[in-house]
Parts: C-alpha cells; sequence; structure tokens
C-alpha cells in the first residue's frame, strides 16, 4: 500500500491503455469496498456505478464517445451515477442506527423527516446538483483506490450522454456525473504533466 501522497501525485489521466490487460470482477470489487466509505451528504449514498465489461457495449460506447482510443483500449468503462432522489431511501438508510439503540424510535423518525424535507423543500436543480457533487466525491475516490490496486484511470465527460442514458436504459433519477476508463496506462506514450498552478493562484487565506 501506498503513501496517500505517492497516489495522489502519481495518478495521472491515462490517454492510453495496454490492450489485453482484463480486469475481473473480483479486482474490481476490491476497489468498491474501498469506495463504499466515500463521504456522502446525509451519508445518503447517492452514488451508483455501471461497470461496463461487455466488449460490445464497449464498442457502442466508444461510438457515443467520439471514437476516443481510450474508450476501446480500456480494461472496463465505468460510469458515475448520481441519484437525484437518494434522499427517498433514508429511511432504510438510517434504520440501522434505530435497531443498534443509536437513535431512539423518535430521533429516527425526526431525522427521516428533516432529511426528506432538506432535499424537497430546494427542488429538482439542487437534487440533481447533489446528486452529480455526492457522486464526484465518490469517482475521485475511485481512482485513487484504483491506483492503489495498480490500475490507471482517466474521468471523462466527452461522451453523448443523452445516448448513452438511453443504451444503458439508466432510470430516469440517475443522473450521469462522468465517465472512468480504467486499464494499464501505455506509459511510453504519456504525455508531460500539465502546468500546474502555484498555491497563490488557487489559495485564499481571510
Amino acid at each position: 500500500m501506498q503513501p496517500l501522497s505517492t497516489l495522489i501525485t502519481e495518478r495521472r489521466s491515462a490517454a492510453n491503455f495496454l490492450p489485453n490487460h482484463p480486469i475481473t470482477e473480483e479486482e474490481l470489487e476490491k476497489i468498491f469496498n474501498v469506495v463504499k466509505f466515500a463521504p456522502s451528504a446525509f451519508n445518503l449514498q447517492h452514488t451508483n456505478y455501471v461497470v461496463v465489461l461487455d466488449e460490445n457495449v464497449k464498442n457502442k460506447i466508444y461510438e457515443e464517445a467520439a471514437q476516443q482510443y481510450k474508450v476501446k483500449s480500456a480494461s472496463a468503462v465505468i460510469f458515475v451515477l448520481g441519484d437525484k432522489k437518494a434522499y427517498e431511501d433514508a429511511a432504510r438508510l438510517y434504520e440501522g442506527m434505530k435497531l443498534l439503540g443509536i437513535l431512539s424510535a423518535g430521533q429516527y423518525e425526526d431525522m427521516v423527516k428533516d432529511t426528506v424535507a432538506f432535499y424537497e423543500s430546494r427542488g429538482e436543480t439542487f437534487q440533481k446538483d447533489e446528486a452529480i457533487r455526492n457522486a464526484s466525491l465518490s469517482a475521485m475516490l475511485f481512482m485513487l483506490a484504483a491506483k492503489d490496486q495498480g490500475w490507471d484511470t482517466c474521468p471523462m465527460i466527452g461522451f453523448d450522454m443523452a445516448r448513452v442514458h438511453e443504451l444503458l436504459q439508466l432510470d430516469k433519477e440517475m443522473e450521469i456525473a462522468l465517465m472512468i476508463t480504467i486499464g494499464k496506462e501505455k506509459v511510453e506514450s504519456r504525455p508531460p504533466r500539465g502546468y500546474r498552478k502555484p498555491l497563490s493562484e488557487f489559495v485564499t487565506y481571510i
């Protein structure tokens, strides 16, 4: 296991993957078993993942992603989804705390009611933003966990979201936050790392 600072600085957005490096469901589950601890607002765990391993489906995604080679050469293509109605699952998600005695019955009812009211009162735009926010938090953790397991990734938005939503037959309440390609990077084709701003350009202390 590498130090976190090493994982962060060595992670790169892989533009090219080595072919013939399949990734198994078992290997992916090692990653997802870390990712499940990602933070989420009100512990609603908004994020869902769709992992495309099937070559026929992957080829269709490749076409909807402007035929970017990293989609075709990736070991898997992963869609990170945010559930716009995650708050509707609050009762089930919080029930364990009631059963364990962490919350009284009254506290449990208030917690569920307050969480649902928080989302419903802010409307659909807020619910969509929250779905993307929380899915993005999870996606970053996924990329770091993948790197820790020896896999390289690239976050992507260069694809037809509406067509992919239809292709994957996603529920209408699932918002695609981004796509992640995963595989073994072809390091020799990697360009130099892009310019990074100095702290003075993006950090303000008040």
